[in-house]
């Protein structure tokens, strides 16, 4: 087990390095520059260029990019949006917003995804397995800004009862509106994964066992059915959950939610070069953790499972 843990985080580390490489890359390619303004003259331009390093070769860039980001924890500063601001600052400022959303509309999600799905697979064909699969269908169907849209629709109507835009200071009325959206489309799919492999859970021998020796159904379903059906969803909430403590990026900007991930669509409009491939990094590595953190989940929600086996 140790030394699988060793070579999945040898991986995470090369995978990390590969996603920096790949990211910086990308954005010194684009054309144009984040000093491209009428009101910067040439020689404006190539000064703010030469004072951030821009106008060394590309190879010389990345080298030095990835030796602030590796030896010294410097991920740039800001180009534009907060000038000469550490990016790593602003990440650490974002961020936990953004988390605390993710956190909230996960866990809902989650909360409620597996019952319903393990209601929908113990009712299988009957009236309440076809509204649940209608429901979810229709959950997955609709991207965010949509299901995002239709609440502030629904639900503000000059102001009342939420706010169009995020107010923190309104509590716990502020959250619900962007957790909800947020979390609805994950709460949908999850039903959806948890049924399809609860399906296949109690068609299997030892639940028919189980049945044999007189056990309860809701002993059945949740301790011996869930533990196999519930792996899917396991597998789903690695890269899930990253994307989630991020906020959303199309949620929080509906929301206008002052997050990372809204910050990050209006870096991407700005061009600040430096902000979007530190968060672009910072995100890659949560999800390369959380798929690390999933893998190990296997073995504890099933012991029989061998994290060794094909090595």
């Amino acid at each position: 087990m140790a030394k699988y843990i060793v070579k999945r985080v040898i991986m995470a580390l090369i995978t990390i390095l590969v996603v920096a490489c790949v990211t910086f890359v990308l954005m010194m390619s684009v054309p144009g520059s984040p000093f491209n303004d009428e009101k910067i003259t040439p020689e404006q331009k190539a000064a703010m260029e030469a004072k951030y390093g821009m106008d060394d070769p590309l190879g010389v860039q990345m080298l030095r990019y990835l030796k602030g980001v590796i030896v010294d924890q410097d991920f740039g500063v800001s180009l534009k949006m907060q000038k000469d601001r550490p990016v790593l600052d602003i990440i650490t400022e974002k961020f936990p917003l953004s988390a605390k959303i993710g956190v909230i509309a996960l866990v809902w999600a989650v909360a409620v995804g597996i019952p319903l799905g393990c209601l929908a697979a113990y009712n299988r064909g009957k009236w309440v397995d076809s509204v649940l699969r209608v429901v979810c269908t229709l959950g997955v169907s609709m991207p965010g800004f949509v299901v995002a849209t239709f609440l502030l629709l629904l639900f503000c109507n000059d102001g009342e009862p939420f706010n169009v835009i995020f107010d923190a200071s309104q509590g716990a009325k502020a959250y619900l509106m962007p957790c909800l959206a947020l979390g609805l489309y994950p709460m949908c799919y999850i039903a959806r994964l948890t049924r399809s492999s609860m399906l296949d859970a109690l068609g299997q021998d030892y639940i028919k066992t189980a049945r044999a020796k007189g056990l309860l159904t809701p002993r059945i379903i949740f301790k011996h059915a869930l533990r196999n059906g519930v792996i899917p969803v396991i597998t789903y909430l690695g890269p899930l959950t990253a994307f989630t403590l991020v906020g959303g990026f199309v949620v929080a900007t509906v929301y206008t939610i002052p997050g990372l991930g809204r910050y990050l669509v209006q870096s991407v409009q700005n061009r600040d070069y430096f902000i979007i491939m530190g968060a672009t990094i910072f995100l890659a590595t949560l999800v390369v953790i959380m798929n690390l953190v999933v893998d190990i989940l296997y073995r504890v929600v099933d012991p029989r499972i061998d994290l060794t086996k094909g090595e």
